[in-house]
């Protein structure tokens, strides 16, 4: 049976989202329902993928089931592609399965030529609208299918609109659009040595295939690999009859939300252009009308389509994204879909939905992503900052942000790779800025709406973006913007803040936003659901109180040669290291000593009731002493200057010291439980330090569960030498005190030995910690210091490794030696805690990996503990459901 490539609107459905594509799914679900909507058909992403699979030629039989289609469509138009007396025209648009707005091609008007042309006039009466129509087709048909530069065809514009002084399009005549038609097609018989073509099924052909090569154009692509999607999904292909919101004052064209996609508030949102086309609103050529403004303009339509929207809202029980047009007064509903929508109203839509009995709180769960979590912590500007405001546009994307000022997408990639942070400015984005959004801190522009490509695609990447700002006169040549009298130069610092639109002259004075009630909502709904629990990393009392505040249930990694590298410890730590004999040494350590307890007093309050995992001493000693090259320089300047002197000596101490103490490979040297074996003083100050505050704080009340961490064991008789040691200093203390403490003694497994010899290291370890960091280093035999900045990026890029393994755990390699160690350990000793302490204990699908494996905690960064509260809720919602037998 030959393979069906085509479908009739009325023959989907919106559950064919895959084959059929977003846009294909939703005006399939639209003609079910009985909403007005052009006819037309869909083209698989099957057909897209087997195009590409067959060197970029339609698959046998496509062409053949996308004209029976179009004969379909033209039965019930009544119109007929090609024909003079009642031409039909169409548009042909992408659609993938998963919404990329603005990353992939679309052509309207399809099927004009000067016959047509001529047909649609006289039907219409209306020669302006109909050389309108055919410059736009000439000029989208230009840029898309024959790869002109859309900047030439504006230029070309431009230079009409001031012969005839006319300041928007609108305002040029049907004589003028005549000739700027004839221009444009002068431009592409000079680009491209060819006439523009005439047959109009030629012009559908050659849109289709433009349609999916679209799906593999660098922007595209960039979008994919920024949001994690598949690269072998396809895009579909919708041809749709014309309706024309440029045929007058009673016709116009938009883009609206169910519910106010910047906020989440329950109201209709969104913008329309009368007497335009569909392009005109999203690229921001002219400045668009709030929807609201429709209700009062044509007011008969204005309800109409707020019906429909209500309609489609709890049909599909989400916000959804529509288009429309409005022809001679007839309203046509062009496009249904999911709405992007920023964090915030991610989050109230969820939770409102919800109080609403639209979904269940297990939906809204899964309705936010973990992403938007983290976008709900950006900075705002502090409001009690005093700020120079030199422009106000709309607020289409919250946050805020400040950055230098670039003018295109190029350098504000490689102003970034530098360090630098930027600020995009363009007069409008376009879906070839797309690189540059990605890197920049935030994006202003000159025109364009809240539904404008720039609002939409930095909503989706949780940037902050200011749109809209008509003051704002940007001068591309010169590399400056003007506004409210303030000229500012590319490289100047500016900033904005999404969330008000405004724009103000150099940097602010930033605060970390706090959760909201309706996130709080959102993330007791996740607690109820997750197994996993979520603790932080947090190595001083400021950090744990932020952790607990954001939902931690423990501190699963406290490393305390942090604490050493403050301004007055760190002398007295070098004191310790460079000490002569052991009288000089257990000096120093007894000074220390004072301040680890003082640390731990206070996380331990901090955490009351929780368990607090502290690391002993990890990284090599010579870390806490100068660097030896430049202790070297300073020596040897001395001598070249012929220097002598206590001091001069001094340093020739030192560097004798630290020479001696230096190593080839120092990740793999003297550190970790190694060092605690050769210096067991420094161990031993530690743990006395953790259980004399233990003590302390019990005495206060608090509830307090230290476990000690011994790091970096290979082999199972280091963990039970080390252990063996700090018992003996854990009962001295206790015995001091007069009281007893409960406490643990566990190890990171972060080497390959100690996870594949799990089952030995488990009888002497009471919990494990996953150090991923190292672990993933030991696993790969890469320096992740080294490895980023020379060759692992470029891995990533040419899809060598599938992401960076230090920020997305390794499941298939490290992940296994995980997997091998919990089976190993609990074999050995079946109530073993089992956690995760690495960077990616915060990030989604590494979470969703430690719940697969039954891990009893992630620890993650104190900010990202909400991230992972919602990743773990939605890992146990992902699994499959069990069907009874």
């Amino acid at each position: 049976m030959a393979t069906k490539w085509v479908y009739a609107f009325r023959e989907g459905n919106g559950s064919m989202r895959d084959l059929l594509g977003g846009k294909g799914a939703g005006a399939a679900e639209m003609t079910r329902a009985g909403l007005p909507v052009p006819p037309g058909f869909t083209i698989t992403t099957e057909a897209c993928n087997a195009y590409y699979a067959s060197g970029e030629r339609f698959p046998d039989g496509m062409w053949d089931q996308a004209i029976a289609a179009l004969r379909d469509v033209e039965a019930q138009t009544g119109k007929k592609l090609g024909d003079e007396g009642n031409p039909l025209l169409v548009s042909v648009r992408s659609g993938a399965r998963t919404s990329m707005p603005g990353m992939m091609d679309t052509v309207l008007n399809l099927g004009l030529n000067p016959n047509t042309l001529r047909g649609l006039i006289a039907r219409t009466g209306n020669p302006r609208f109909g050389y309108d129509a055919y410059r736009r087709f000439i000029q989208m048909f230009g840029k898309i299918v024959l790869d002109i530069d859309s900047d030439k065809f504006e230029h070309i514009l431009d230079a009409r609109k001031q012969k005839v002084g006319a300041k928007l399009d609108t305002d040029l005549s049907a004589d003028d659009l005549q000739v700027v038609a004839e221009e444009f097609k002068e431009l592409v018989r000079t680009e491209t040595g060819k006439d523009f073509p005439t047959d109009p099924y030629e012009q559908l052909r050659l849109a289709i295939q433009a349609v999916f090569r679209s799906w593999n154009s660098a922007r595209a692509i960039t979008y994919r690999d920024f949001h994690k999607i598949p690269h072998n999904l396809g895009t579909a292909v919708n041809v749709q009859t014309m309706v024309f919101g440029n045929m007058g004052a009673d016709s116009g064209t938009g883009v609206a939300f169910t519910r106010n996609p910047n906020t989440g508030e329950n109201v209709l949102y969104g913008e329309y252009l009368p007497n335009a086309q569909g392009e005109d609103v999203v690229a921001g050529i002219r400045t668009p009308h709030q929807i609201a403004e429709m209700a009062r303009e044509w007011p008969a339509v204005y309800q109409e389509f707020k019906r429909y929207a209500d309609l489609l809202e709890r049909h599909y029980r989400d916000m959804q994204d529509l288009e429309f047009t409005v022809e001679n007064g007839k309203l046509y509903m062009l496009q249904t879909r999911s709405g992007k929508r920023s964090a915030v109203s991610a989050v109230k839509i969820a939770v409102d939905m919800v109080a609403e009995g639209l979904i269940s709180k297990e939906e809204a769960v899964q309705r936010v992503e973990p992403g938007h979590i983290e976008q709900l912590l950006h900075r705002q500007i502090d409001p009690a900052a005093k700020v120079h405001v030199i422009a106000k546009g709309l607020n289409a994307s919250p946050g805020a942000a400040s950055g230098k000022v670039v003018f295109d997408a190029d350098r504000a990639v490689k102003w970034s790779e530098s360090g630098e942070k930027v600020i995009l400015v363009r007069p409008e984005t376009s879906p070839d800025d797309v690189h540059g959004m990605i890197v920049a801190q935030g994006i202003l522009t000159a025109r364009g709406g809240a539904t404008s490509h720039a609002a939409v695609v930095a909503r989706s990447i949780g940037k902050p973006c200011v749109a809209g700002t008509e003051t704002v006169k940007i001068d591309l040549e010169l590399r400056q913007f003007a506004s409210d009298g303030v000229v500012i130069k590319e490289g100047d610092v500016i900033s904005i803040n999404g969330s008000t639109g405004e724009v103000i002259e150099g940097a602010v004075p930033m605060i970390e936003p706090e959760l909201t009630g309706e996130l709080q909502a959102l993330l007791g709904y996740a607690d109820s659901v997750r197994r996993l629990q979520v603790w932080a990393n947090a190595d001083y009392p400021r950090d744990a109180e932020i952790a607990r505040r954001n939902g931690a249930q423990g501190i699963g990694l406290c490393r305390t040669e942090h604490m050493f590298f403050e301004t007055e410890r760190l002398p007295i730590m070098q004191e310790m290291i460079l000490a002569r004999d052991d009288a000089t040494r257990q000096a120093a350590l007894d000074r220390l000593l004072v301040f680890q307890k003082n640390d731990f007093v206070g996380i331990f309050r901090a955490m009351n009731g929780l368990p607090v995992v502290i690391r002993l001493l990890d990284p090599p000693l010579h870390e806490f002493l100068p660097d030896y090259e430049e202790l070297l320089v300073q020596v040897t300047e001395a001598h070249a200057r012929g220097e002598h002197g206590p001091e001069v000596e001094k340093k020739e101490a030192l560097l004798k010291e630290v020479g001696a103490m230096r190593e080839a490979n120092p990740m793999l040297g003297l550190r970790g439980c190694r060092l605690g074996l050769m210096f067991p003083q420094v161990n031993a100050m530690q743990v006395r330090a953790i259980l004399q505050a233990a003590i302390e704080v019990g005495r206060e009340g608090v509830s307090v569960h230290p476990e000690i961490m011994i790091p970096l064991v290979g082999h199972v008789n280091e963990l039970k030498t080390v252990r063996e040691q700090l018992e003996k200093v854990a009962d001295d203390v206790m015995k001091e005190a007069g009281t007893r403490v409960s406490y643990k003694f566990g190890t990171m497994i972060e080497v390959p030995r100690a996870a594949l010899t799990a089952d030995e290291i488990a009888k002497y370890a009471e919990f494990f910690s996953f150090g991923t960091n190292d672990l993933t280093q030991t696993t790969f035999g890469i320096s992740r210091d080294d490895a980023e900045g020379k060759f692992l990026l470029q891995y990533v890029s040419q899809k060598i490794l599938p992401s960076n393994p230090f920020q997305v755990l390794d499941q298939t390699g490290v992940g296994k030696l995980m997997r091998l160690a919990v089976e190993a350990g609990r074999a050995t000793r079946s109530d073993i805690e089992v956690g995760i302490c690495g960077e990616h204990g915060g990030e989604p699908s590494s979470v969703e990996f430690c719940h697969r494996l039954g891990l009893n905690y992630v620890s993650c960064s104190p900010f990202r503990v909400p991230v992972a509260r919602l990743a773990a809720a939605q890992a146990v919602l992902s699994e499959p459901v069990k069907v009874g037998v």
